[in-house]
């Protein structure tokens, strides 16, 4: 009972999270919209592409947390948990693509640059830091345990960045006059989000083609399977992410002796999960017999 709910708590939570996170930022990426055109700022006109760009990830990546709790039918027996791993990799090719317009853009304001009206520029990006910034801390606990939070969380925290970017450009462009500040500050601050994604963008893709979850150490587990009482040998151990929060594993183990008891396969599930964040675990027990060998021996 304390289990589920704490976990309908977090599920709540993280609703309302969304909700608020995905609010502010449209609403904010409208007002951007607004006074780029009235302060003639390629800059804000620029950020607000990136901001809706962002906007969009937030909402698949809700999507993609509320689809995971759908039960598995007979065709997908495993539900929907990979939405996650699908909205997390979405959500680093669009941190992509906006950090290429921005680039396109910095380029294009170096050699053509337009004079810009630096106080709105610098009012509206320090309401970004506020909302960005405050948005990100919402999803700041449960970014460590689940690839597709700490996805919104980044792109959130990247937005804050941006911003109070753009609001130490137009204090610089207002105090020196010099139009070419804006872009080579924008090409810094994209350097950072590439960096970012990036590792985002490896992470997801891992993922789908099956990887071991960042954090588990495939050896570790070897190691603690094949000590484990009357097991001779470790086969065909497997171990990947079912979605961004849960992991699953697979072993053949040689035990001439005979298998486990209830309570001591209960015993090793508890460890496969505290040790190793690992909650889904199927071992399969063969006696080892020269007659009927482990036909994974070989290859695995």
């Amino acid at each position: 009972m304390s289990h589920a709910h704490h976990h309908y708590a977090t599920l709540t939570t993280l609703n309302v999270s969304f909700s608020i996170a995905i609010a502010l930022n449209f609403g904010f990426v409208l007002a951007e919209v607004v006074y780029g055109f009235m302060a003639h700022s390629v800059s804000l006109l620029s950020d607000a592409v990136h901001n809706f760009a962002d906007v969009l990830g937030l909402l698949m990546s809700w999507g993609a947390n509320i689809l995971v709790k759908r039960r598995a039918t007979q065709r997908y027996s495993y539900g929907y948990k990979k939405l996650t791993i699908l909205a997390a990799l979405a959500n680093a090719l669009l941190l992509v693509l906006t950090s290429a317009l921005i680039v396109y853009e910095s380029i294009n304001k170096l050699y053509n640059p337009v004079k810009i009206d630096e106080i709105i520029v610098m009012v509206v990006a320090f309401i970004g830091v506020l909302i960005n910034g405050g948005t990100a801390l919402l999803f700041m606990k449960q970014r460590a345990l689940d690839l597709n939070i700490k996805s919104a969380f980044l792109h959130l925290a990247y937005d804050a960045l941006i911003a109070f970017g753009v609001v130490l450009t137009g204090a610089a462009v207002y105090f020196t006059g010099w139009q070419q500040i804006d872009p080579i500050v924008a090409l810094v601050i994209v350097s950072i989000i590439t960096w970012g994604s990036w590792n985002l963008l490896r992470r997801s893709v891992e993922l789908i083609l099956g990887a071991v979850p960042y954090g588990v150490c495939q050896e570790a587990v070897y190691n603690y399977l094949k000590k484990l009482p009357r097991v001779q040998e470790v086969h065909d151990l497997h171990i990947w992410g079912l979605s961004t929060q849960e992991t699953a594993l697979t072993a053949h183990l040689i035990m001439p002796e005979g298998g486990f008891s209830d309570e001591e396969y209960s015993k090793i599930n508890q460890v496969l999960t505290k040790e190793f964040h690992i909650q889904h675990t199927t071992l399969q027990v063969e006696q080892g017999q020269k007659r009927f060998p482990c036909s994974q021996s070989l290859v695995c």
